[in-house]
């Protein structure tokens, strides 16, 4: 699959974990944390697992994924990676101050480290560096800016007053640079339809999403597959108590297949100032 993709699937995973966890409480000083597992499969079969735990302290927030592949992808691959985000929350939005990522395939592996500041992604550290192709679009200085990183992406607050099963959740676009590429993920509002199960029982918006790449990648034929790609979708449920979507279901076509991404477990917020006889929790376990 194109690195671009995954790297946004990534940072859908860990921020839907993170949204999910910002009950209103949380915006006005509490602190807790929470937990989550996922599920990854390509065509139906199941190829991968990441877990998330998203930690609140008053109006900061910190998210840490363990991602590895399973079963034979697993076996043959050995492929596992990480990703941490850390920042503030204004107004119920996340501010993203630092990202890191790791990954390893068995033959190489790769850490990457950013600093961000007012949305400007101020120092960036990659180890070993990313060996630039003479086709590889420059990341211009202005690229930086107005920015986010992959992991804090997609924490998605709905405007005051707005339905959160409406347009409003979707119609958005995200500007994102993960240390070695700047590109937008484009939503846009397609319907609604009500789901059950998997710890939500509702209406969903059920958004359209477009990857437009800016710079930092190559011109070829898989940045090509990518940009042109309309089988990408997100079905966003609201969180009770709050102005936040978070994401229920995310299905995305690469070049070999549809990969889905789907929680397989929550586990609720626990307050960090509650006992342990007193923690209010409530878990929910999704089965196909």
């Amino acid at each position: 699959m194109h690195r671009a993709s995954m790297s946004w699937l990534t940072g859908f995973v860990a921020a839907a974990c993170l949204t999910s966890a910002i009950p209103a409480w949380a915006q006005t000083g509490g602190s807790g944390k929470w937990q989550a597992t996922y599920g990854v499969s390509l065509i139906g079969l199941p190829i991968g697992i990441a877990n998330v735990t998203a930690a609140l302290e008053q109006q900061r927030y910190k998210i840490d994924l363990q991602a590895r592949l399973t079963g034979l992808a697993g076996m043959v691959s050995g492929g596992r990676g990480a990703g941490q985000a850390s920042g503030g929350l204004s107004d119920g939005r996340p501010v993203s101050s630092g990202y890191s990522a790791s990954g390893s395939n068995g033959r190489e592996s790769r850490t990457v480290r950013m600093a961000v500041s007012g949305g400007t992604a101020t120092a960036v550290d990659i180890s070993p560096p990313i060996v630039k192709k003479p086709d590889a679009i420059p990341v211009a200085e202005s690229h930086k800016r107005g920015i986010t990183d992959p992991v804090s992406a997609l924490l998605m607050p709905v405007p005051a007053g707005q339905n959160p099963v409406s347009a409003a959740a979707c119609n958005r676009s995200i500007q994102i640079f993960d240390g070695n590429a700047r590109y937008d993920i484009a939503l846009s509002y397609a319907g609604t339809r009500n789901v059950e199960g998997r710890g939500y029982n509702g209406p969903v918006a059920v958004c359209n999403a477009r990857y437009v790449p800016i710079s930092g990648h190559r011109d070829g034929k898989a940045t090509q597959f990518m940009a042109q790609n309309r089988d990408i979708q997100a079905w966003l449920a609201p969180v009770a108590g709050t102005s936040l979507v978070a994401p229920y279901r995310i299905a995305v076509r690469s070049e070999i297949g549809m990969v889905v991404i789907e929680a397989t477990r929550f586990e609720g917020m626990v307050k960090a100032a509650e006992s342990s006889g007193e923690q209010r929790t409530q878990s929910a376990s999704a089965r196909r």
